[in-house]
């Protein structure tokens, strides 16, 4: 949330326009809580949650591996300071030249899903490990990942076998219960998923060794969220209880839970106005929305702390929106937003645990908006 080095910050500053502050301190206490208690997994930064490079080089200093969807990403993760071994290609949609770039820059390790992504990786990536990625139950999750990536678990040993053929590596299954995911259960039954096509494999005579248990790992929104430790006892036990004394390699991609609460985004109310005579909600319109960085509030999916200087005054429900000249730019209307009575135009907002997914989806000059600036501190 809003640390008192990030208050100091912006009342020293004073950054003009809307603007991310992230506090690297926060970054590194979330790194050495995921270290401390899941000490025998790998950490692979989901980068796509946040690639600024002072965040990129605290955790490759820390002895973060790097979860990647882009070439682009591993050049930054490379940057940084990661070597090859430390970085994941873990997007299952990859161009091939893409791959054979990858490949030059000593990447070894990809996620797949489908025979057509094995071959790819193939021909462009000889020799290879591969990971495949299954459909994982995403209920629980205010942001879910359950269709896009990832195959029927019961197509996964057909994808691994044909890696085999090709010359790859089978190295593992990975899976995604979801992003903010509040159920601690959830991990329970992709990790017996796994353990089945583990067991399918070794009939074939070919032994896995590694399950990815991807992020999910939450922030701190409005609602109160388990704490890491609670999430690490339920993979735990979720792993005991499916492979028992036999526990395999097993990494995570934190990308949220790693940086979500370490950002806040300092943004300013344009306009306050009514649609009709007896509207019973304003309308706050903020110099950032939809376009500027808060694409997470699609479907009021995520629904951000905002906290002012006023909120010891009287609240009542507004609708938010965006300053861009997009219908679809606003951000909480179905379930309205209290906000303080005597909130007005040029007050200063801050909306709290924007670390993570906001500068990355801040849209080049939509309207004429710059993107979001971002301060790293």
């Amino acid at each position: 949330m809003a640390t008192a080095k990030i208050i100091n910050f912006l009342r020293r500053e004073k950054p003009e326009g809307p603007c991310l502050v992230v506090d690297l301190d926060v970054v590194r206490a979330n790194y050495e809580a995921f270290a401390h208690t899941m000490p025998g997994t790998r950490i692979f930064y989901a980068v796509k949650a946040n690639p600024a490079p002072e965040i990129l080089s605290l955790l490759a200093s820390l002895g973060s591996c790097f979860d990647t969807a882009s070439v682009a990403e591993i050049e930054m993760a490379l940057a940084a300071g990661a070597t090859p071994d430390r970085i994941s290609f873990g997007n299952t949609i990859k161009k091939e030249r893409d791959v054979a770039k990858a490949h030059a820059l000593g990447i070894s390790l990809y996620a797949v899903d489908s025979d057509e992504e094995v071959e790819k990786v193939a021909r462009a990536a000889p020799g290879a490990s591969v990971f495949c990625r299954i459909l994982a139950d995403g209920a629980g999750a205010e942001w879910p990942l359950s269709r896009k990536f990832g195959c029927e678990p019961v197509m996964a040993e057909g994808v691994l076998l044909h890696a085999h053929k090709l010359g790859l590596v089978p190295y593992g299954v990975s899976f995604h219960v979801g992003s903010q995911q509040t159920r601690l259960g959830a991990w329970d039954q992709a990790v017996g998923e796994a353990k089945a096509i583990f067991d399918a494999m070794l009939k074939h005579g070919i032994t896995l060794q590694m399950v990815n248990l991807g992020g999910g790992f939450p922030t701190k929104y409005l609602k109160a969220v388990p704490g890491q430790s609670k999430y690490a006892n339920a993979i735990h036990d979720a792993l005991a209880k499916h492979f028992g004394n036999a526990i395999p390699e097993t990494i995570i991609e934190p990308g949220r839970g790693m940086v979500g609460n370490a950002g806040v985004v300092k943004a300013e109310v344009v306009l306050i106005s009514k649609k009709h005579v007896n509207d019973n909600h304003r309308w706050v319109y903020l110099d950032i929305g939809k376009f500027g960085g808060l694409a997470e509030t699609m479907d009021e999916a995520i629904r951000y702390p905002i906290t002012t200087t006023k909120d010891s005054d009287a609240k009542e429900p507004c609708v938010i929106a965006g300053p861009t000249c997009d219908s679809a730019d606003v951000l909480y209307e179905k379930t309205p937003y209290p906000l303080p009575i005597t909130l007005t135009v040029g007050d200063e907002v801050l909306i709290e645990a924007c670390g993570a997914y906001t500068t990355t989806y801040s849209a080049v000059a939509f309207n004429g908006f710059p993107p979001l600036k971002a301060y790293v501190i």
